[in-house]
């Protein structure tokens, strides 16, 4: 499966999607938000096997988690996912990363919309959150951007080199994303 945006294209992964991948996944500055240290090319190719069977939705815990690419050069820019934590809640986790080089652009926006608007209208989801860290201001304002609402802020949840990290969790409801979304 893919969905094609105005700009963008979210494709499964392919193995060819390594370096790409490697690019921005081995960056203190994106690594630092995603829970651990800076990736070396063998985690990279790691993470890309192992998502690229991240592709369909059959039951709870299932993910799909697609490939941001550039259409006219073929890069891998980022990834973006929406991981379903319950069939029977219809409730999903909304997930991504790109390389700090495409950030404020609103390629993060504009693929994050489309994931949510094939997780309500095509999966039937009824509520998705988002975490992230407190220091990731440009994720909250993501999460903003997208009608998300600010339901936490956790502190100390999660140790990370060391460190106690806290995060927000943003939430939004099928209903309400219809309402921002309606012309």
């Amino acid at each position: 499966m893919q969905i094609r945006t105005e700009r963008l294209l979210l494709r499964p992964f392919e193995p060819g999607d390594v370096d790409d991948v490697w690019a921005y996944q081995r960056l203190p500055e994106v690594a630092r938000h995603m829970l651990r240290v800076p990736w070396d090319r063998d985690g990279a190719a790691a993470f890309v096997r192992l998502v690229m069977a991240e592709t369909a939705i059959t039951g709870a815990g299932d993910a799909l988690t697609f490939a941001v690419v550039l259409p006219g050069s073929g890069t891998v820019i980022g990834e973006i996912s929406l991981h379903v934590y319950s069939l029977l809640h219809l409730s999903g986790e909304l997930g991504y990363a790109f390389h700090p080089r495409h950030q404020g652009k609103g390629f993060a926006t504009e693929a994050a919309e489309a994931l949510l608007r094939h997780g309500f209208d095509e999966l039937g989801l009824h509520r998705v959150v988002a975490k992230c860290s407190v220091r990731n201001a440009a994720s909250a304002r993501l999460m903003e951007r997208l009608g998300m609402r600010r339901e936490a802020h956790l502190i100390g949840v999660r140790l990370l080199n060391g460190v106690w990290r806290d995060e927000f969790v943003y939430a939004i409801l099928a209903d309400e994303w219809r309402v921002t979304r309606s012309p």
